[in-house]
């Protein structure tokens, strides 16, 4: 297995720390408001990830974070007159609402920062000791001059580097960040040995990553936009207060783009995970995002969406086909072991290609285009009259192609529905004789990509390939 390691921009071997088990951690959502399409890229990639990898047999503790303070809860919790946790328990109700539909797995661990103040301050004091830390007025800022190594990942993009430096005029170095912020007026607020106040976003996560995982990890994941300054400085807190590396591999997904802008809040710009839902489904979300691979920028648009919906659509019918073939396939007397050796060496060949694509950096969309081919193979080659292991195989492997990358098929419903509401139509236009309008209804039939075929069992219906 190879994957794509941020830090050396190569792709590498992958050898876990300790045999048969892998510990990987991803940033989680600040919890301020509904969650955006963006937002879902990474939960339903690195799900992806850790699906395939449990799938080869790794044991994964999985930790996933909420992030529930912080500035945006702070301030949307000002305008409603309410508390920060009441907003922030709130959006993490709506964002689990968000995961469960988009099929996430449940993280091993899903710490919240707020929760998690005793693992904090106790790595800020180590930093402090370890003189890699100093406190002014209340505030406690990493010294980045201490840790040699700083700067690894801020080259990747400097222009957007700059863009995210912190602006304060109690730090030492313009490359400096706060690990604890003084309290503010009107602010919640925690108590620490440097006076009351609140942990800064960058220390949040190596605290955490350390108490569910250890000092060291396997693989940590996130959005590009988290390379710099978050991991960056993640890097260099974690390896100095831990005095071992942080993490073997770092995984970044590219942006979803609208108009070749990043889709963000700040800009304006994006659509949430829950109005993407109600009008075309998780399930087609989820496959959108998949068919592209996770470290290529993704190009927004309600037309790819539906040209997403009907390619589910496509897998959906072809596994409805082939459980017709099992639950009405009459006999196997014609079968011979050479039926079996020859149908199979293709059935393997497809799952084979399937799981290298996946070792190759997780290639999803290569993974997905290859589902499409088996789906094609299928429909030209499985009939009422092929060998019935074969029809039970191919429906028993698409499907655990699928389980792999977290798809389900009930959401392309609707568009099954019509197809079979037609085709009930021209079943009563055929027996009251009126085949005019039987063609009429078959020609529509064929202009939405479907072909039917008449069998002994009944008519079953697939898309034109």
């Amino acid at each position: 297995m190879k994957i794509f390691n941020s830090i050396t921009k190569e792709k590498e071997d992958f050898t876990p720390l300790e045999k048969g088990h892998i510990k990987m951690y991803v940033c989680g959502p600040t919890v301020y408001d509904y969650l955006h399409v963006g937002n879902a890229r990474p939960l339903v990639v690195f799900d992806t990830v850790r699906r395939f990898l449990e799938n080869q047999g790794y044991i994964v503790n999985y930790v996933q974070n909420f992030t529930d303070v912080d500035d945006k809860i702070i301030q949307r919790a000002l305008a409603e007159n309410t508390t920060m946790d009441a907003i922030s328990i709130r959006y993490i109700n709506e964002a689990r609402t968000d995961m469960n539909g988009l099929n996430i797995l449940a993280p091993t661990f899903s710490p919240k920062v707020t929760e998690e103040m005793e693992s904090i301050i106790q790595m800020i004091q180590t930093l402090v000791t370890m003189n890699h830390a100093y406190e002014t007025e209340g505030s406690v800022y990493f010294d980045t001059a201490t840790f040699p190594k700083y700067g690894i990942l801020k080259k990747v993009n400097q222009e957007q580097s700059q863009s995210r430096l912190e602006e304060d005029n109690h730090k030492r170095n313009p490359d400096d960040f706060v690990l604890w912020k003084a309290k503010k007026k009107d602010e919640p607020f925690f108590e620490s040995p440097w006076g009351q106040g609140r942990p800064g976003w960058h220390i949040e996560c190596s605290a955490m990553a350390k108490k569910y995982l250890g000092s060291t990890i396997d693989i940590h994941g996130g959005g590009i936009d988290l390379l710099f300054p978050h991991h960056e400085n993640e890097i260099a807190q974690s390896c100095c207060a831990n005095k071992a590396p942080f993490a073997n591999f770092f995984m970044h997904n590219g942006f979803i783009n609208i108009e070749s802008k990043k889709m963000s809040k700040s800009e304006g710009n994006f659509f949430t995970i829950r109005d993407v839902a109600n009008n075309v489904g998780y399930n087609t979300l989820r496959f959108y995002i998949l068919s592209h691979h996770y470290r290529s920028t993704i190009d927004f648009s309600r037309e790819l969406l539906e040209s997403a919906k009907m390619g589910l659509a496509r897998i959906t019918q072809c596994l409805k086909n082939l459980q017709f073939i099992v639950e009405n396939k009459q006999e196997n007397s014609g079968e011979t072991l050479t039926d079996v050796l020859a149908s199979t060496k293709d059935t393997k060949k497809f799952r084979h290609d399937f799981e290298q694509a996946l070792k190759d950096d997780f290639n999803t969309a290569l993974a997905i285009s290859i589902i499409f081919d088996y789906v094609k193979f299928a429909n030209l080659h499985v009939t009422e009259q092929s060998p019935l292991h074969l029809a039970e195989e191919i429906r028993r492997e698409i499907t655990d192609m699928c389980q792999i990358l977290g798809l389900k098929f009930e959401e392309s419903k609707e568009i099954n529905e019509e197809i079979e509401d037609l085709i009930k139509q021209r079943e009563e236009a055929r027996k009251a004789k009126d085949y005019a309008l039987a063609d009429k209804i078959r020609q529509q039939i064929t202009q939405m990509g479907v072909v039917l075929e008449d069998t002994k069992s009944g008519i079953r219906w697939r898309y034109i390939e």
